[in-house]
């Protein structure tokens, strides 16, 4: 059994099928695919809306900074996909932390010991406590031995304490999301429908995780004078939250909404279906995507390969209100 935080079974409770409905006095929901897709198209995303981009500590990050951040990123996955898998890796445990563990590691791994704690997913608990960690981090300037991250080689040139705890910011905002998203997305997917058939391809239990627990669950956009003339339930000053959650099982778009159905992706087009938003809209799509799909479907098929599977002991999971959507901790054993 899936059990979900109050609120998030409270929309999936009251508003099945529904395109748009009243959260409070100032924020509207929108689930309706069509609505959806007038509203993101209506305008860019402002700088505070862009979930990995937002401005850091008061200073804005440019388009191209963060293109640049995220070509590095990009970089050191590709980098960390060549290497040779380990005949000895051990994924069995409590997932999502030991995937995210082995991700960080992986792509990670030769980055000085103070930029790879920012990956530890204790600074999860408050931003408080990141930053103190950075603070303490950045007093030292960062020496890299051969191997390092591109990712990292931008802390190594900050040339003082303040471009140095910027950086290490951005290092965090950059390749956190990946190990995080990555390893919750295949906890997700184990939670859901391990064991596998074996007729079943990784493509497609990821892109059916994708869609039952979809790690970015809604989408905010604040006010703007474009919305109200979209819909007239819209007012000026309304805030919109878009809710993948719920589109992803709207029964208008999906047959059967509620299953885990990996097999109903032999026949649908991920980057086309409607309400189907797991990176984003067409407008926009999250530029992490190609990391996503090819890591996701490696560390699944370490798994699969191994003879691992979800204990049979664990029968309730829970799926908490926090910033990526997925069950909290699922224990994976050898069958």
């Amino acid at each position: 059994m899936t059990v979900f935080a109050p609120r998030l079974s409270a929309l999936m409770r009251n508003h099945p099928g529904e395109d748009l409905f009243r959260l409070d006095a100032n924020t509207v929901g929108v689930a309706g695919a069509e609505l959806i897709d007038r509203i993101l198209n209506a305008r860019p995303a402002a700088e505070v809306e862009r979930p990995t981009f937002k401005p850091l500590h008061g200073r804005s990050i440019a388009r191209a900074q963060a293109l640049q951040q995220m070509q590095a990123i990009g970089r050191d996955v590709r980098m960390a996909l060549k290497r040779p898998i380990s005949e000895h890796i051990d994924f069995a445990g409590a997932w999502p932390h030991v995937g995210h563990v082995y991700l960080r590691d992986m792509i990670l791994g030769d980055d000085p010991h103070r930029l790879r704690f920012l990956m530890n997913r204790i600074l999860e608990l408050t931003p408080m406590l990141t930053w103190a960690v950075i603070a303490t981090g950045a007093v030292r300037p960062f020496k890299l031995r051969q191997g390092a991250s591109a990712t990292a080689a931008f802390v190594a040139a900050a040339p003082n304490y303040g471009e140095r705890r910027y950086a290490m910011g951005l290092y965090r905002r950059t390749a956190a999301p990946v190990c995080f998203t990555i390893s919750t997305l295949v906890a997700n997917a184990l939670w859901l429908g391990s064991p596998f058939d074996d007729r079943m391809s990784n493509r497609n239990i990821i892109y059916e995780a994708l869609r039952l627990l979809p790690p970015s669950w809604n989408i905010l956009r604040n006010a703007s004078p474009e919305y109200p003339a979209l819909d007239g339930r819209i007012r000026p000053g309304d805030d919109i939250l878009l809710l993948p959650l719920l589109s992803h099982r709207a029964p208008a778009l999906w047959e059967d909404p509620d299953r885990f159905q990996p097999e109903r992706w032999d026949h649908l087009d991920p980057d086309d279906h409607p309400g189907y938003l797991p990176f984003g809209h067409a407008s926009e799509r999250c530029w992490g995507r190609h990391m996503v799909m090819p890591l996701a479907q490696m560390l699944l098929d370490i798994v699969r390969g191994s003879g691992l599977m979800v204990s049979p002991r664990q029968t309730m999971a829970d799926v908490r209100l926090t910033g990526l959507l997925g069950v909290s901790q699922v224990d994976i054993v050898r069958a």
